[in-house]
């Protein structure tokens, strides 16, 4: 048995079963990949994948405990190459985040930009999904470090830390009657149609909730992922916006206004995430030190099984 067998294992499963995917991600050829499958099988004496013809469809039931050993198997090897590296030389390497669009254009620059002052030759690579997305990938080791604030904290198999709070403002065109109104109220958001984040990202689920308690409806006419989507769409006149508040510039936003809505709804929590069992580089503590100061070494190992 070698690794590079177990590593093809992993990737097709990670490829929805496609020879021709997993080879291309890891850069070599399908019918390489699919012979040493089948030696790993007769070596082994069993069937890993079900097959229709020559298509895999699928893992067999002892296929399915193979690849979670497999997956075990190659996460020790990848935590013994960064502890090695980490003792060679704590300033170079690489780092993988995957976040969510509001948190990658608004929360993360001046958090990337401190990390990369202190660590220049850090290569940064930034994925960006839904929360979903992000979880299932850094339960798989896709992703060094995910963020979001859904999805994670559900997750099973991560370490979940919680970065910090945030809520949210009403954005209206210039000149909308919203802007006289002294006290915001949920009863009065609801007078107008609303442009707002896509179900399941962003807080959505606080924002509903909010409204629910109250035995209200909003009138959601148009939903979206990316929050420059609603203010060009609150822009065109389509309906008020509720977005994160730390999504909006008055400045760069202009000519859209905004009005504080943090009393009206819970504060939403960003969670940062990492499988229970990865081995955390130097400049991995570093990075979640920048983006949350309060979580020092010494409270992230205290979280860690390694």
């Amino acid at each position: 048995m070698q690794l590079r067998q177990l590593v093809y294992v992993q990737e097709i499963a990670r490829h929805n079963f496609s020879v021709s995917a997993a080879a291309l991600a890891i850069n070599t050829s399908q019918p390489g990949v699919s012979n040493q499958v089948q030696l790993l099988e007769e070596e082994l004496g069993l069937k890993i994948f079900e097959r229709h013809g020559k298509r895999l469809t699928g893992l067999t039931d002892v296929g399915k405990s193979v690849l979670a050993m497999a997956n075990r198997v190659l996460l020790d090897v990848d935590n013994i190459h960064k502890l090695a590296a980490d003792n060679r030389d704590e300033h170079t390497g690489s780092l993988t985040i995957g976040t969510t669009h509001t948190q990658a254009r608004y929360a993360l620059p001046p958090v990337i930009a401190t990390f990369i002052k202190l660590y220049p030759n850090i290569h940064l690579h930034m994925v960006q999904g839904t929360p979903g997305e992000i979880t299932k990938m850094a339960e798989s080791g896709e992703l060094d470090l995910a963020i979001a604030t859904e999805g994670i904290p559900e997750s099973k198999s991560l370490t979940v830390l919680p970065c910090y709070e945030w809520n949210r403002s009403v954005i209206v065109p210039e000149g909308h009657p919203l802007l006289s109104v002294d006290n915001l109220t949920l009863e009065t958001i609801c007078e107008y149609p609303i442009v707002t984040y896509s179900r399941d990202i962003t807080g959505r689920m606080v924002q509903d909730k909010a409204f629910a308690e109250k035995g209200l409806i909003p009138n959601i006419i148009f939903t979206a992922t990316d929050t420059d989507v609603i203010k060009t769409y609150v822009e065109m006149g389509l309906g008020i916006g509720i977005i994160a508040s730390m999504a909006f510039n008055e400045e760069k936003d202009k000519p859209l206004r905004v009005i504080d809505a943090s009393h009206l709804f819970e504060q939403s929590t960003t969670y940062l995430g990492y499988r229970q069992d990865s081995y955390l580089r130097s400049y991995s503590y570093a990075f979640i030190q920048c983006i949350a100061p309060h979580l020092t070494r010494d409270t992230i190992d205290r979280k860690q099984p390694l």
